[in-house]
């Protein structure tokens, strides 16, 4: 195997790891800071992510011989901003020991397909766009606080956008780290090259944790990061089943959410480098693309805690734009699915508003309520003669 390997498959599955981390680390972050966690308990999940994502991607790459990448939710990460506040670290692990149980059994009991067959993509996408919401806000309301870092990176952003739209992400990232070092705010001394350790937290279930947490995060990671990673596949020509492949990533979770390791999911976005010719003409080789990529994940989750003191180091305002600017395109493609089916825009806006309300009621999260009242205006709806 590794005489088989090519500078491609290391170029891809770099690639692919590169833009997977400066995607989404930063709202790794925010997450881990509104469940209260410590340097050290943010050094875990850091630690858990990475190696949960590499093992799974090297076992199911050299089992099946495809081109299959994991990844953590992104959206999910997202959604945890808004509905871990006013939790405990244990009842935040209860929710992804929740989010992972229900992976695991719609991947074994064939739940996937079902799910998707009834659970109209307009709500899903609708409470998406709801979570994502904020992080437009708070990256453009951000920009005053530091005018010169958040529209160097807003340049950054839009030129990726236009030049490379694959590295967009990763340019805004170098062009913040550049500005924030040059008006001397990247505090580069308290960097340090160290192993994470994982820290354990003993789970604590309540109604908020499972309702609040564990539920919606099992939805919006099937619906927006399972579903295209199917896609991706299928579309390279991988004639793969998706419910083994989900169950592994919710087993995998299973084992690291007391450590950390919130969800699991196949990955879409970064799936697409590994799967595609760019990877090996030969699409029987790709899967060394995944394997590549999944032995990077592997050695930055067990540096989790270096990276966790490179984002402590960061101006606030480079996590906060570099975080929006990341989740524009899938906030806009999440509108723009909600509003797809004409008959169901007034269910779909009405859990888009309360999701991004962020409204509490009773522990449950705005999340679940944005879900539960699309849910009640498509039942109204449908039940009214000549609706």
């Amino acid at each position: 195997m590794p005489s088989s390997l090519r500078p491609s498959h290391l170029g891809a599955g770099l690639v692919a790891v590169l833009i997977g981390y400066a995607g989404t680390i930063a709202i790794v972050f925010q997450a881990a800071a509104a469940a209260g966690a410590s340097q050290a308990e943010l050094g875990s999940w850091l630690w858990a992510l990475g190696v949960g994502t590499g093992l799974s991607t090297i076992g199911l790459s050299l089992a099946y011989r495809m081109p299959i990448l994991t990844a953590w939710s992104t959206p999910g990460a997202a959604l945890l901003v808004s509905a871990l506040p006013g939790l405990s670290m244990a009842e935040a692990v209860a929710g992804f020991l929740c989010s992972s149980l229900l992976l695991t059994l719609a991947g074994v009991l064939g739940w996937f397909d079902l799910l998707l067959r009834y659970l109209p993509r307009s709500l899903a996408a609708a409470m998406l766009a709801g979570v994502l919401l904020r992080f437009g806000l708070e990256a453009f309301g951000a920009v005053p606080q530091a005018p010169v870092l958040g529209l160097a990176m807003l340049l950054a952003w839009l030129a990726g956008r236009v030049l490379f739209p694959d590295l967009a992400v990763g340019l805004t990232l170098l062009a913040g780290l550049l500005v924030a070092a040059w008006q001397g705010s990247l505090a580069i001394d308290q960097v340090e090259l160290l192993l994470a350790r994982p820290v354990w937290v003993t789970p604590s279930f309540s109604v908020a944790a499972v309702l609040g947490v564990g539920v919606p995060l099992f939805l919006v990671t099937m619906a927006a990061q399972n579903l295209p990673g199917i896609a991706v596949l299928r579309g390279n020509g991988y004639p793969v089943r998706a419910g083994p492949l989900v169950a592994w990533t919710g087993a995998t979770g299973l084992v690291l959410a007391p450590l950390g390791g919130y969800g699991f999911n196949l990955a879409a976005i970064t799936a697409a480098i590994c799967s595609g010719p760019e990877a090996d003409p030969q699409p029987g080789r790709r899967w060394l693309a995944s394997l590549s990529a999944g032995i990077f994940y592997l050695a930055l989750g067990l540096f989790g805690a270096t990276v966790a003191s490179l984002l402590a180091a960061m101006p606030p305002t480079l996590i906060l734009v570099l975080a929006g600017l990341a989740l524009l395109p899938t906030l806009a493609g999440s509108l723009a699915t909600s509003l797809a089916e004409a008959d169901q825009r007034e269910a779909a806006i009405l859990a888009f508003l309360v999701t991004g309300s962020g409204v509490n009621v009773a522990g449950l999260g705005s999340a679940f309520l944005g879900l539960l009242a699309g849910i009640a205006v498509l039942v109204v709806r449908r039940g009214r003669p000549g609706v």
